[in-house]
């Protein structure tokens, strides 16, 4: 928690947020992601879609899902078809813009890893896989990363290269901003308190540090209230 009362992933969904346009179509996961996309919808963007894997198109929810199959998102969208038709028609057909991930590994070309750590054939860990992450990759328009930044996370080299970067216009993370130039991640801002040496002490790579190097916003009273006021079902 912040000395002004806010947590790490407020910031970071409070960023991710801003930068949804109104009538912007969203793929979104469970999580930071749904937090930040219905965040946006409730302020500046009330006409951003909401697509959820489960196959919910234009979902409303009051509070945030505890899962892809929560019987909210389907009671509120304005339409809900099958997966296959989800991934075949609406991302393959190229007609979301947006398209929120994260990772267990992500490199400095905006490369992600959630298949395995360590070796293919023998892995130290053997992660979740890619499920939809590879079309998503690279079947919207813009990838948003959504990612705690550590230097286990933030690597020199993948163990394992699950979707390309190709489409990755912004990662959000806890200690800033980075987004690609010249096919590279490079800070662009930092959050508040931060330090582009502390940026560059959770990065395993040699971090390219922007000539205009910014700092983001706090969350505003009304951010903070809204994303308190979706907070998980069942929590506290």
């Amino acid at each position: 928690m912040s000395a002004n009362g806010y947590s790490a992933d407020e910031m970071m969904a409070v960023e991710a947020a801003r930068r949804l346009r109104d009538g912007t179509v969203c793929f979104v996961g469970i999580g930071l992601p749904s937090l930040a996309a219905n965040l946006a919808r409730r302020t500046h963007a009330p006409g951003c879609v909401l697509i959820y894997e489960s196959g919910t198109i234009g979902a409303k929810p009051e509070r945030l899902p505890l899962s892809i199959g929560d019987g909210e998102l389907a009671e509120t969208a304005d339409a809900v078809v099958s997966v296959p038709e989800m991934f075949a028609y609406w991302l393959q057909g190229e007609r979301i813009d947006v398209g929120f991930l994260s990772a267990a590994q992500i490199d400095r070309h905006g490369n992600l890893n959630s298949t395995v750590i360590g070796d293919y054939a023998a892995p130290r860990v053997r992660l979740p896989g890619g499920g939809g992450a590879p079309e998503i990759a690279s079947s919207v328009r813009d990838v948003f990363v959504l990612l705690r930044q550590t230097p286990r996370t933030f690597v020199e080299q993948l163990d394992f290269t699950t979707s390309l970067g190709d489409r990755v216009r912004v990662v959000v993370t806890d200690r800033g901003i980075l987004e690609p130039r010249d096919g590279e991640l490079t800070l662009v801002a930092t959050h508040p308190g931060v330090t582009p040496v502390e940026a560059q002490a959770a990065t395993g790579w040699k971090l390219r540090v922007a000539k205009d190097l910014a700092t983001t916003a706090p969350p505003t009273d009304e951010e903070l209230g809204v994303l308190r006021a979706l907070e998980t079902k069942g929590a506290g």
